[in-house]
């Protein structure tokens, strides 16, 4: 029985999405419960699943019975089981937020919109799991087109920001499927570990190098890596309130996962593709994204923008940390993905709210929250303090676990990155609380509005899991050094 459960997992929110126009036909108030349902479901799946991969190992499920590599081949290991437990929780917490009365009633739309999300959280899944280049590009795409669609749900300047989108991901997934055309005609194979003994005679072979180099880019656009970034603060920004955190937390994480599993697991930790390091030029590539995107947010008004830029930032704060070449950067990387994903929806949910209970989309408004949104702005405190690193939050550790691989490494550079993004990070900030907690004049008495129940659960849920992410860093990194570390690291 443990051996399908990643197909378990897959097939819960897919199921539920083939069946929900039929259910939706009579019963349109059934879609939101149904659907909270399933991501439940698919909470307790994961961790089971998590728990049978501690216990029997590595999880190899062949498709229709044909071994890998000619067959399909899922691979379910400590990495990708510990990241669909994170993704299936936090996409119960973006559900319930989505669900919220907060937002305006879809009408004829809820079952389409439902139909999109659950295909999303389903293709993610996929990506996570999947053992071969293809099928990677297949659920990515899947995903993609998912994403497309919410982002222009909102019409307006979200239809052009959700084409741009749409642009740059069908280019970004064009030169990934042709790098792994190129990949394919060297090593005549598609599965990742058959190209992990294939592709290392082959590192001096121009075509393996330009299929690597397709491939990177391609996935550096989905995971808006700067400066392949354009897409992103427009989708982020005009997407609807309601689906931006899901965009931000999930979308391009489970990218960046898919850009570590071929780093490590394909082209092996201490790649040299055609006489240039990969880690090195994927920690100078983290370590621009680390400054560019914090200096970016800093001079940002649009408060979703803002968080925007914050998160490109911290995508290059992952790449630092897995750059290392060592054990304690790569765990550090990892458990600061985890907590960036809890962190991103946590913010793009403050940020929602504030939109729809008191008309706030600039800082500059920002000042009429006060006094009237206490609970929510110490909410926001708590997942700011994730995001600049201070104690005991998991933003913190998995800061400290970056620099303690950095000094193991000897990485100055990774360190000074590291510190200056963690202070511009500290200047945006300071920047919003100066607007947040600013002394009102009598004659402008702060609006109080009541806080719907999903959106104190949404901001309570990921506030909490900051400080417990913090307070158990140690046993989740030991976990992560343990059980997902990837092989010659």
């Amino acid at each position: 029985m443990t051996r399908h459960l990643p197909v378990i997992l897959f097939l819960l929110p897919l199921c539920l999405a083939i069946n929900l126009p039929v259910i939706g036909l009579k019963h349109r108030e059934w879609c939101r419960p149904l659907v909270i349902t399933i991501v439940i479901g698919m909470v307790l799946v994961s961790i089971a699943n998590l728990v049978g991969v501690l216990h029997t190992g590595t999880i190899h499920y062949a498709f229709g019975g044909w071994a890998a590599p000619v067959g399909i081949e899922w691979v379910a290991d400590g990495l990708a089981s510990v990241m669909t437990v994170a993704l299936s929780l936090v996409a119960l917490v973006c559900v319930i937020f989505l669900s919220s009365v907060l937002f305006p009633y879809l009408g004829s739309r809820i079952v389409p919109f439902y139909i999109l999300v659950l295909l999303l959280i389903a293709s993610l899944i996929g990506m996570v799991f999947a053992g071969d280049l293809f099928n990677l590009f297949v659920f990515l795409e899947v995903s993609a087109l998912c994403a497309y669609a919410l982002v222009g749900l909102a019409g307006g300047k979200a239809l052009v920001a959700g084409f741009r989108y749409l642009i740059l991901g069908t280019f970004g997934a064009s030169l990934y499927l042709l790098g792994v055309g190129y990949l394919y005609a060297e090593t005549g194979t598609l599965n990742m570990a058959d190209l992990a003994l294939r592709v290392p005679p082959l590192v001096g072979s121009k075509a393996i190098a330009v299929g690597v180099l397709f491939m990177f880019i391609g996935l550096g656009i989905k995971m808006a890596l700067v400066p392949l970034h354009g897409w992103l603060p427009d989708a982020y920004t005009y997407a609807p309130d309601r689906v931006s955190p899901m965009l931000a937390s999930l979308v391009t994480k489970v990218a960046l996962y898919g850009w570590i599993r071929i780093m490590f697991w394909v082209l092996g930790a201490h790649a040299v593709v055609y006489q240039i390091p990969v880690l090195f030029l994927v920690g100078l590539l983290g370590a621009v994204a680390a400054l560019v995107g914090a200096f970016l947010a800093l001079s940002q008004e649009n408060i979703k923008r803002m968080f925007a830029y914050g998160g490109l930032s911290h995508i290059g704060l992952v790449l630092v940390g897995i750059s290392l070449g060592n054990q304690t950067g790569f765990a550090g990387g990892v458990f600061y993905l985890l907590n960036d994903a809890v962190m991103q929806a946590g913010l793009f949910f403050w940020a929602g709210a504030i939109i729809h209970l008191y008309g706030v989309r600039n800082i500059e408004d920002l000042t009429r929250l006060h006094g009237g949104a206490g609970w929510m702005s110490v909410a926001l405190v708590v997942i700011a303090l994730s995001m600049i690193g201070i104690p005991p939050t998991g933003g913190f550790f998995g800061k400290w676990y970056i620099i303690l691989g950095a000094l193991e490494a000897q990485n100055y550079l990774a360190i000074a990155a590291v510190l200056i993004a963690t202070l511009l990070t500290l200047a945006y900030f300071l920047k919003l609380f100066e607007r947040v907690f600013r002394e009102r004049s009598v004659e402008q008495p702060p609006l109080i509005r009541e806080v719907p129940l999903a959106v104190r659960v949404s901001l309570g849920a990921t506030s909490v899991a900051v400080i417990v992410l913090g307070l158990m860093s140690d046993h989740i990194v030991s976990f992560l050094l343990k059980t997902a570390i990837p092989p010659g690291l």
